[in-house]
């Protein structure tokens, strides 16, 4: 090293130290030779006008990769001419580097890090308008579902019983598909409880009158004497009563107008306590007048197609006895079908009995065991209080007095024989509508009028 000071400008002169020597081509600092010096020996050189504005000189330093985007390689680092930016780039030659952000963030030009998981595009990409919050689209309803319920979004439970096909396994009369005969027998016993006090009287009106009266008849007009069973003197055929044909006429003329007028009245019964089973399941306040008014109007209708029935099933009993035990079965809900359906009753007692022959079966032979039980109950005790009083029944006052009492007893005794029978029917007839679909008290109430 030399001992001798730096040479410096001489004085008046300007200090050109700092500034590259114009003699030297190809620098990267060097200016035209004939261009014009500035002004201001302290302005600073033309730049390139397409430079973005000067700004402070961030120093080199380590490239921090942003998440989902990968850095620059190393043959791309080592092919920059200038020092490294933060953003990966280099400062261009001759020029200033890009300002830094004042707020940190992504540079405009570097697209954000792509979605791994496909989502939702960022705001503004793409193309996609600006929504009412920050540019996402609205929420829609996810497609397939209803929309929510009242109970946290779930759909509420429909209406109706929860075996969900309509039929109410509460229903009073009406016994549902799956209940079986237990359902049955529980109806029909629970309507006999709710509805004896009305039935009782009704079935008094109806039916043991008419009967009692009909028996009445019976014994005023039986032919006189007895019949002869050995032959008479000298081989010859037994002898009949004189006028035993005429008599006989008469009783059984008298028998069958009886039979045919009082059953009328009972047709009356039928309707009246059908009406009465029906109404008071569903709650309703009745009375003996009521349903001997409504039984008045659909009387007569109703005995016309009892009297066909009967006459079908004594045709029937004609053949072999079988065919009119069968058709008895058959149309034995030929009643209840035309009080509530107000249609044929035979072709729809055919149908309804061979569709499910053996639950209809099942039932009718459970109310024909009550009934024959009690028939044979009253047959009997009639039998053992009338046999004093055959030889003369109406001999004396108190011969009369003793019939007339016996056959009211024991009308008096088939009154729940027939509330058994009345009700029975009814129950049957509402679970047979059940086994066709779903129907309730309500709908039969409503059937009847």
């Amino acid at each position: 090293m030399s001992d001798q000071p730096v040479p410096g400008p001489a004085p008046g002169e300007p200090d050109r130290s700092g500034q590259p020597d114009a003699g030297e081509p190809g620098r990267a600092g060097s200016v035209d030779p004939t261009a014009s010096l500035p002004v201001d020996p302290t302005a600073s050189l033309p730049v390139d006008p397409t430079a973005p504005p000067p700004g402070p000189v961030t120093p080199p330093g380590p490239v921090t990769p942003q998440p989902g985007q990968a850095g620059p390689s190393p043959e791309a680092a080592a092919s920059h001419s200038g020092p490294a930016t933060p953003w990966g780039g280099s400062v261009p030659p001759g020029g200033h580097p890009p300002p830094a952000d004042p707020y940190g963030g992504q540079p405009p030009h570097v697209p954000p890090p792509a979605d791994p998981y496909g989502g939702q595009p960022p705001y503004g990409a793409y193309g996609t308008p600006a929504g009412p919050y920050g540019g996402y689209p609205p929420a829609m309803p996810p497609v397939g579902y209803p929309p929510a319920g009242p109970y946290g979004g779930y759909p509420p439970y429909p209406p109706g019983p929860p075996y969900g096909a309509g039929w109410n396994p509460q229903d009073p009369l009406v016994n549902p598909p799956y209940a079986g005969l237990g359902g049955w027998w529980n109806r029909g016993v629970a309507a006999i409880g709710r509805s004896w006090r009305l039935l009782v009287p009704l079935m008094l009106v109806t039916q043991a009158l008419p009967a009692f009266a009909l028996s009445l008849l019976s014994v005023l007009l039986t032919p006189a004497g007895n019949l002869p069973t050995t032959p008479g003197a000298d081989a010859e055929p037994p002898q009949l009563p004189p006028g035993f044909f005429t008599d006989l006429a008469v009783y059984g003329g008298s028998i069958g107008l009886g039979a045919l007028l009082f059953g009328l009245v009972q047709a009356v019964g039928w309707a009246g306590a059908t009406w009465v089973v029906t109404r008071q399941a569903l709650g309703e306040q009745v009375t003996l007048g009521a349903a001997l008014r409504y039984g008045g109007r659909r009387a007569l209708g109703l005995w016309g197609w009892y009297l066909l029935v009967g006459l079908l099933v004594a045709v029937g009993f004609c053949f072999c006895v079988l065919p009119g035990v069968y058709l008895a079965f058959a149309l034995s809900l030929s009643i209840p079908v035309y009080l509530y359906e107000r249609q044929n009753p035979i072709g729809r007692a055919f149908r309804i009995f061979h569709d499910r022959v053996g639950m209809v079966l099942g039932r009718i032979c459970l109310l024909v065991v009550v009934i024959i039980i009690g028939g044979m109950v009253t047959g009997v005790l009639e039998n053992l209080a009338m046999a004093p009083f055959l030889a003369d029944p109406f001999g004396s006052v108190g011969s009369i007095v003793g019939v007339v009492l016996v056959l009211l007893v024991s009308a008096v005794l088939s009154v729940p024989v027939s509330l058994v029978q009345q009700v029975g029917l009814v129950v049957t007839y509402a679970e047979q509508r059940a086994q066709e679909g779903p129907v309730d008290t309500a709908r039969l109430a409503g059937e009847l009028g």
